[in-house]
C-alpha cells in the first residue's frame, strides 16, 4: 500500500495534444450529467417549497425547520460516502472489482447504521427536535407530524445512496441522471396528488409532502437495486457484505474525519448565516434566501465537475500514474478558471429570472441586485475552491485540507467579524452579508499552495485484503 510518505516532488507528465482531448472528453461526459442530476436534485427541494408555500406559510415553515434533521443526517451519511466513493475509485482504477465490491458493501452497513440513528430519533423524538428549532406551538405540531412519517424515508435513503455513489464512480452517470429525473417526475406527481388532493381523495397537507418523499426514496432504491444486478455492474453479494477487515476500516477513516469536519463546519456556518440574517431584519433575510436559491442552481455545475474530477484522477492513483494525475489536476486550474467565468456569466441570466420571480419589497428588492452582483465574484471563487477541495485533493484522501480551511476562512475570520459587524458595529446590511460570504475568496489564494506540495498524490489501494 501506498502511504504517501515524503518523496522528492512529482514532475507532471507533458500532455500531448491527444492527452487533453481524452481529458476533455472523460470530463465532461462525466461532469455533465452529474451537474443535471445536481440541478435536478435541487429542483425537487424546491417543487417541494414551491407547493407547500402554495398551501400555507406554517407548513412551508414547519416542513423546512423539520427538514434540519435529514439535512444534519446528509452531513453524516455524505462524509461516509464521500470517502468510501474516494476508494472505490482507486480500486476501480486498479481494476479490483472484489475489493471495489467490499468496500461498496461497507458503505451500505455504513449509510444504514447513520440513517437507522435519525429515524428512530425523528419517529420517537418528533417534537423534542421540533422544539430545538422553533417555541412555537403551531410550527411543532405541523413538523412533528411531518418529521413521524418521513422518518422511514430515511432508511430507504440509506441504502440508496452508496448506490448512486458506486454508479457514479463507475462511470455509469447516465444511469443516476435518469434515475433522478425519474424521481423529480414522482415527486411532483405524488405532491400534487397528495398535498392537495384529487378529486374525492382529500389532500393531507404538509403530511401528504412526508409520504411522497417515501415513495420517492423507495422507488429510487428499487431501481438502484435492479440496475446493479445487470451485466458486469457491481453489486454486494454475501462475501462483500459479511467481510470485515480492521485495516480496510482503518483506511476509510483516513479520509472520514476531513471530510466530516468540512461538512459539519460547512453546515452550522449556513446555520449561523441565517441566524446572523435573521437580526438584520426581514427584508436581508429574505433577499438572501432568493439569492441562494440563485446559488445552489449555479453550483451545480461546479459540483458536477468536482465529483467528474474526482473519479478521473482516483483512477489514475490507483493505477499509480502520478505524473499524468498531476499534469491533469494542474489542467483543473483552467478548468476551474472557465467554471468560473460561467458561473458569473449564469448569474446574469438567473438573477433577472429570480428578480422578476419573487415577489418582494422595494427594499429587499435593492439588497438582492446588490447580492447577486456580489455573487458573482462569489461563485467565481467557489469554482476554484469545489473543484479541487472536493474533486482534486479528495482524490488521493486529501481531505484535512478543506477541513482546515473552512475552520479558519469561515471560524476564524468570515464568522467571528460577521458578528461583530453585526451586534457591535452595526453595519449595513451589504457589508456584512459581504463579510459573512467571503470565505470562498479567503481560500482562493491558497490552492496552487497545496496542490504542490504532492499531499494529495496517493495511492490508498492494498495489494492484499
Amino acid at each position: 500500500m501506498r502511504t504517501g510518505k515524503k518523496r522528492t516532488p512529482i514532475t507532471p507528465a507533458v500532455l500531448t495534444k491527444e492527452d487533453k482531448k481524452q481529458f476533455n472528453h472523460e470530463l465532461l461526459v462525466l461532469a455533465i450529467p452529474l451537474a443535471l442530476q445536481n440541478l435536478l436534485g435541487a429542483l425537487v427541494g424546491a417543487s417541494d417549497a414551491l407547493m407547500l408555500g402554495r398551501l400555507n406559510q406554517a407548513s412551508i415553515a414547519a416542513v423546512s425547520l423539520a427538514n434540519q434533521v435529514s439535512f444534519v443526517m446528509s452531513l453524516f451519511s455524505g462524509s461516509v460516502i464521500g470517502a468510501i466513493s474516494v476508494l472505490v475509485a482507486q480500486y476501480l482504477g486498479k481494476g479490483d472489482q472484489r475489493n471495489t465490491k467490499r468496500f461498496f458493501a461497507m458503505g451500505i452497513r455504513y449509510a444504514f447504521g447513520i440513517s437507522m440513528v435519525f429515524f428512530l430519533l425523528a419517529f420517537c423524538l418528533p417534537k423534542q427536535l421540533m422544539r430545538i428549532f422553533t417555541p412555537e406551538k403551531e410550527l411543532i405540531r405541523i413538523g412533528a407530524g411531518y418529521l413521524r412519517i418521513v422518518s422511514f424515508s430515511y432508511l430507504f435513503m440509506g441504502l440508496s445512496q452508496p448506490y448512486l455513489m458506486i454508479m457514479r464512480t463507475s462511470g455509469r452517470v447516465k444511469t443516476s441522471l435518469k434515475i433522478s429525473a425519474v424521481t423529480v417526475v414522482v415527486d411532483m406527481t405524488a405532491d400534487l396528488f397528495l398535498i392537495y388532493g384529487i378529486g374525492s381523495w382529500k389532500g393531507l397537507g404538509a403530511n401528504g409532502s412526508a409520504y411522497s418523499t417515501i415513495v420517492v426514496e423507495v422507488i429510487a432504491l428499487v431501481i438502484c437495486i435492479v440496475e446493479s444486478h445487470q451485466k458486469d455492474h457491481v453489486h454486494p453479494d454475501a462475501e462483500s457484505l459479511r467481510f470485515f477487515s480492521k485495516a480496510f476500516e482503518a483506511d476509510i477513516w483516513k479520509v472520514i474525519p476531513g471530510m466530516l469536519a468540512s461538512a459539519l463546519s460547512w453546515g452550522l456556518s449556513m446555520t449561523m448565516h441565517q441566524f446572523i440574517l435573521g437580526h438584520m431584519g426581514t427584508d436581508a433575510t429574505a433577499a438572501a434566501s432568493v439569492t441562494g436559491v440563485a446559488q445552489q442552481l449555479i453550483q451545480c455545475l461546479s459540483m458536477g465537475l468536482a465529483t467528474g474530477g474526482g473519479i478521473i484522477l482516483g483512477k489514475m492513483l490507483g493505477q499509480d500514474q502520478f505524473e499524468k494525475a498531476k499534469a491533469y489536476g494542474k489542467r483543473f486550474f483552467k478548468v476551474s478558471r472557465i467554471n468560473g467565468l460561467i458561473n458569473a456569466g449564469l448569474f446574469l441570466i438567473v438573477g433577472p429570472l429570480v428578480y422578476f420571480f419573487y415577489v418582494l419589497e422595494p427594499q429587499a428588492k435593492t439588497y438582492l441586485i446588490q447580492m447577486l452582483a456580489f455573487s458573482m465574484l462569489y461563485m467565481f471563487a467557489f469554482a476554484y475552491n469545489t473543484i479541487y477541495t472536493v474533486g482534486v485533493f479528495p482524490a488521493g484522501g486529501d481531505s484535512r485540507y478543506d477541513a482546515i480551511s473552512v475552520i479558519i476562512a469561515t471560524w476564524c475570520f468570515a464568522i467571528p467579524l460577521a458578528l461583530l459587524g453585526c451586534f457591535v458595529f452595526h453595519w449595513p446590511v451589504m457589508v456584512v452579508y459581504m463579510v459573512m460570504c467571503c470565505d470562498e475568496i479567503i481560500k482562493f489564494p491558497f490552492l496552487h499552495l497545496r496542490f504542490n506540495t504532492d499531499i494529495w498524490i496517493k495511492n490508498l489501494t492494498r495489494s492484499e485484503a
